[in-house]
């Protein structure tokens, strides 16, 4: 009798939650259902994945690499790709004077991207979310940039922006943003828009020349620790060898590319002396340095810039290294002191309803970043250009803060 009474005693404890959740770990607790139960159920129908879970969705660490996710298309080959804006990578470093790298940019800049996209695009800074603007977006990859001769890759961004910036638009509406473009092209057609991933700051003299052929001469916004307006630099001695991220802007000068109403943002780059300024303002620029933000704010930087490229189309480019390296290392030529990236972005917002034609941001390398903070940085402004072009107007301040009050 003592032996069937321990039997059982044994039995129901062996048995008992308590028993179960024991020897597993589970402190008493009891799932409600067993993953193997789960597992198995409705084992009699095999069902796919999306009768199961629905839609094959890309997390923010996974799925092809585009912009924000877009949709992605090879549109220099795909003639049916159809668009109002398109993020356009042109992966060329081969005309640098420091440090190399930037062609990665574009795959740096989209990886940065990466927590980004269309279904949540709203910011508060903004207050909008520029992909439900009704402008259709798209990622067009890469130009198959030639690294060993840089004649043939000019010619080839030149060719890839020039052969995107004719298609038709895709948007047929006319709106007061989409006029911009129709107002001030030769053909008095609607164009797209291009928002270029960099590469080194050279790609801006093929893009500039694509852009006179439809517009003639167009205003600069120029965000860079440097002028990028010399002449040339020491031992040229060839036409291409003059050709490079600091001279650019001289050779569009010569080209006619510009209008005289250009200028420049966030300079602080050492200069040979007043000769460069001379030269600077020759090209057709007007500064603002980096030390400007301190005496007269972020309100009459905006201004001055709103002031000087008035009512011409414009074109907007901006060197990562414009920003301090300490919040953006990755770039070849880093200038100490630079302005932060919430100070570039509320600047950038400052700047809606100008007529943009196209906008760039160039010169992020990534073997010098740190965590990825600069191509993240990179590709949040890439996000604000994107409001930018479709907004009529800077956003206004926010009206919700109350008068401030001394609480001591």
């Amino acid at each position: 009798m003592f032996r069937l009474l321990r039997s059982v005693t044994l039995a129901l404890l062996i048995h008992s939650p308590f028993a179960w959740s024991h020897r597993h770990g589970h402190q008493g607790q009891v799932p409600l259902v067993d993953v193997q139960d789960f597992a198995k159920s409705d084992s009699s129908k095999s069902q796919t994945w999306s009768e199961k879970y629905g839609k094959q969705i890309d997390q923010p660490f996974s799925g092809p690499l585009s912009f924000s996710h877009l949709p992605y298309s090879r549109c220099l080959e795909d003639e049916s790709a159809a668009f109002d804006i398109a993020v356009l990578g042109m992966p060329f470093d081969t005309a640098v004077t420091y440090r190399p790298g930037a062609r990665f940019g574009p795959y740096a800049i989209r990886s940065g991207s990466r927590r980004q996209r269309e279904t949540r695009g709203y910011t508060l800074s903004w207050r909008n979310n520029p992909y439900e603007l009704g402008s259709k977006i798209m990622d067009c990859g890469d130009v198959p940039v030639n690294p060993f001769d840089n004649a043939l890759a000019v010619d080839q961004m030149e060719v890839a922006y020039s052969t995107l910036l004719a298609r038709p638009a895709a948007s047929n509406e006319s709106t007061a943003l989409s006029s911009v473009t129709q107002k001030f092209a030769k053909d008095g057609k609607q164009h797209p828009r291009i928002v270029s991933l960099g590469g080194d700051h050279t790609i801006v003299l093929p893009i500039l020349r694509s852009l006179n052929k439809v517009y003639g001469p167009v205003s600069v916004i120029h965000f860079d620790a440097h002028l990028d307006t010399w002449p040339a630099y020491p031992g040229t001695s060839t036409e291409q060898s003059r050709v490079t991220h600091g001279t650019f802007f001289y050779l569009a000068r010569e080209e006619g590319l510009m209008t005289n109403t250009s200028i420049h943002a966030g300079i602080r780059c050492k200069l040979t002396g007043m000769a460069d300024l001379e030269n600077d303002a020759s090209v057709g620029f007007q500064l603002i340095s980096t030390d400007d933000i301190d005496d007269y704010g972020v309100t009459a930087i905006i201004k001055r810039i709103r002031d000087r490229v008035g009512d011409s189309p414009v074109y907007l480019s901006l060197d990562i290294d414009v920003i301090d390296p300490g919040l953006a290392p990755a770039t070849g030529t880093p200038e100490a002191g630079g302005w932060t990236t919430r100070e570039v972005k509320r600047i950038i917002r400052g700047l809606a309803g100008l007529n943009f034609v196209g906008a760039d941001i160039v010169e992020v390398a990534p073997a010098y970043d740190n965590a990825e903070i600069t191509g993240i940085a990179a590709a949040d402004i890439v996000h604000d250009f994107l409001s930018m072009l479709l907004s009529s107007e800077p956003p206004a301040p926010h009206s919700s803060w109350g008068p401030a009050r001394d609480e001591l």
